[in-house]
């Protein structure tokens, strides 16, 4: 996706800086006065405001799996100031490297790229004379994008800025910090009115890599669960269940796989969605999980030997687990050679290779494989997680949890366990169910766990790893603090 606004306004210095040159006038520009004009203006105004996706979905949202008890880097180009918790509020190890569009500053400055298009969107596509469904689509995907990349934004950084105006002036882009309560109202806000304007999955052809009115209310769940409203969140998760729109594959093996992806779309709610026959912003993450050199086949065609899983994590599977058959402790070659574990990667003996983002013909490093941002196994987790806060272990709370194990082929969760128990067990459902989908890092921060996990999750490479409290979000960008002297950095970070 292209920003068209911002090509257009290179365009046009490049002609104004030639007409001064050969001393001819210029008698139109593109401003946004009067860019929102038609139909055709606001879809591709729409479509810049997706752009920053292409961003965070290249390694930034990924790189927070570094952190986990489940993935690590390979040592290399700053990947591990996550895993030792090094890294500093310059992220000056990222800068070093020219790594930080796999880093938070990444997320920071695409999800407010994200939100000052959709303030532009909101502030002048309602004037449009249009058609008035297309419209309040447009709106209702609008208010989702705001509402989600508010969400990345809290969710990494704790209070934030909220900004629902374009910035008119140079002052409009000056705005103090609101606390993480404010924030979350303001995504509730923005996704009661993607609710309300959003068709149904189920009454239109399907718009790949847009939000349907049950995608806002995925999204709408997992935020109220975060924001600690469990009541919100079990009414969104219940709705999106009764829906019908969207369903559990038989097997979670074919959520990922490449071939199947049109099938896979009856469980991925809402994906980043990946081309790889058109050049364009793809995603490095599948190539970061493949072995090294490119060697396995299957993996892809680039693949750079990155990331793995750890051996604890695999030992945690129970064996008939089906989930763990997306993790692979050997490979086969380019020469159909099997590969043992101790010779995946030089920097251990126990590298786990994990098999969710493969595909066997990518074009180079463009892959085609889907990345999930939130699917029907999340969903079925949130309700039981939101249920159980609420109520305890209820029946109903082990019916959630029982759909998602039965699918892996595991037998339902045991009986009799008192409310702490049971969400502890939700908690660790949802690390087997959604490891290296981005989602770990921020289970462990919401419910405090990473402090005593974190430590835990050692093997050779890293021996040692002592998160603090302060690493319970991630500090501002200095540049941004620097930059905006209404901005204050994280407290613990100061």
């Amino acid at each position: 996706m292209k920003n068209l606004l911002s090509i257009l306004c290179v365009i046009w210095l490049a002609f104004g800086l030639i007409s001064c040159e050969l001393q001819e006038d210029v008698y139109s520009s593109i401003t946004t006065d009067n860019f929102f004009q038609t139909a055709g203006d606001a879809e591709t105004a729409l479509i810049a405001a997706y752009d920053p996706m292409a961003d965070l979905y290249n390694a930034a949202t990924h790189s927070s799996d570094f952190g986990t008890d489940q993935i690590y880097p390979r040592p290399v180009v700053a990947r591990d100031t996550y895993t030792l918790f090094t890294y500093d509020q310059n992220y000056s190890s990222q800068k070093s490297f020219g790594r930080t569009f796999e880093s938070p500053f990444q997320t920071w400055t695409s999800c407010y790229a994200g939100i000052e298009r959709v303030n532009w969107i909101l502030d002048q596509v309602p004037t449009i004379v249009m058609d008035e469904t297309r419209k309040s689509s447009i709106l209702g995907e609008a208010y989702f994008l705001r509402a989600f990349y508010l969400w990345m934004l809290t969710k990494n950084f704790g209070d934030v800025v909220i900004k629902t105006a374009p910035s008119k002036s140079e002052l409009d882009a000056y705005n103090p910090k609101s606390d993480v309560a404010e924030v979350y109202a303001q995504i509730f806000q923005d996704l009661d009115m993607a609710v309300l304007n959003l068709p149904s999955n189920a009454t239109q052809t399907p718009q790949f890599g847009r939000p349907s009115k049950e995608a806002a209310m995925a999204l709408y769940a997992k935020a109220a669960l975060y924001g600690g409203d469990f009541q919100t969140s079990l009414d969104m998760a219940e709705a999106v269940i009764n829906s019908g729109s969207y369903r559990l594959l038989d097997s979670v093996e074919d959520v990922f796989d490449v071939e199947k992806e049109t099938e896979a779309r009856a469980e991925n709610i809402w994906s980043y969605e990946s081309i790889s026959a058109v050049p364009g912003r793809g995603t490095q993450v599948p190539s970061l999980y493949g072995p090294a050199g490119s060697a396995g086949p299957e993996y892809g065609k680039s693949s750079f030997g990155s990331a793995f899983a750890y051996q604890s994590f695999f030992d945690s599977f129970d064996p008939k687990d089906q989930r763990r058959n997306l993790l692979a402790t050997s490979y086969i070659n380019r020469s159909g050679v099997v590969v043992p574990q101790e010779k995946i990667t030089p920097v251990t003996l126990d590298g786990v290779l994990v098999g969710k983002f493969q595909d066997p013909n990518s074009n180079g490093g463009s892959y085609a494989i889907n990345l999930p941002i939130i699917r029907m196994a999340d969903v079925y987790l949130i309700a039981a997680e939101a249920e159980a806060r609420m109520n305890g272990s209820s029946s109903k709370a082990y019916g959630f949890i029982d759909k998602v194990r039965n699918r892996a082929g595991l037998d339902d969760l045991n009986s009799g366990l008192g409310q702490e128990e049971f969400v502890n067990a939700v908690i660790q459902e949802r690390s087997w169910e959604l490891f290296g989908e981005a989602d770990r890092w921020y289970d462990l921060t919401r419910t405090g766990k990473f402090l005593d996990v974190i430590p835990t999750a050692v093997n050779s490479i890293f021996p040692v790893r002592k998160p603090e409290s302060k690493h319970r979000y991630f500090p501002i960008p200095l540049d941004e603090v620097n930059a905006n002297p209404l901005l204050e950095q994280n407290p613990d970070w100061q």
